[in-house]
């Protein structure tokens, strides 16, 4: 197999609100641009477990446990938050967040540029973020960026299992999709 090339970008980063997941399908809203991406770190934790029994081991297995993920962000306006967040935006540019607020279930798209100049496009497909940590610091001689992290989980689908879809542009059979994969979300054939 020919070496395709090491992630060297992110950009595109997208979120799609998941509103059916279900037996006979998943129905998601268009997806909508965030502006700003700087890290999208992805940690699909899993457990493995060894059985032993003649005085060696026979037989080894593992499965899927939660999948973590962490975006920074330039910044992520008061807008944004209620969205990812669950919480009521209202005039004057005012976010409440209350102890009820239920974060919705939602997708997370981007693109990755490669090495080689390809794109690697990735949807995390059934997902919800927790309250952001807020830290802030003084001025000083020097400029220091304060951007925005949101951590979610993500899970399967209850529809057809899967948690992620990926594309790479290198691949021999790949099939054109960046020009509709943040267009048609998660829900490509």
């Amino acid at each position: 197999m020919a070496y395709a090339g090491t992630k060297v970008g992110l950009k595109d980063l997208y979120y799609a609100l998941l509103t059916t997941d279900a037996s006979d399908g998943t129905v998601y809203e268009t997806p909508v641009k965030i502006t700003g991406a700087i890290v999208a770190n992805i940690n699909p934790n899993s457990t493995s477990g060894t059985l032993f029994a003649d005085d060696g081991p026979l037989e080894s297995t593992s499965q899927l446990g939660q999948i973590e993920i962490q975006l920074d962000i330039a910044d992520i306006p008061l807008a944004l938050q209620g969205i990812l967040l669950g919480s009521d935006v209202v005039a004057l540019g005012t976010l409440f967040k209350k102890a009820t607020d239920v974060p919705p279930w939602l997708a997370i798209g981007f693109k990755s540029l490669k090495s080689n100049g390809s794109y690697r496009y990735v949807w995390l497909v059934k997902g919800k973020f927790r309250e952001i940590e807020d830290n802030s610091e003084t001025k000083d001689d020097s400029i220091n960026w304060q951007t925005g992290t949101i951590m979610g989980q993500f899970v399967k689908r209850d529809y057809d299992e899967v948690w992620k879809v990926m594309a790479d542009e290198d691949e021999t059979s790949y099939v054109n999709v960046g020009d509709t994969w943040f267009t048609t979300g998660p829900d490509l054939p």
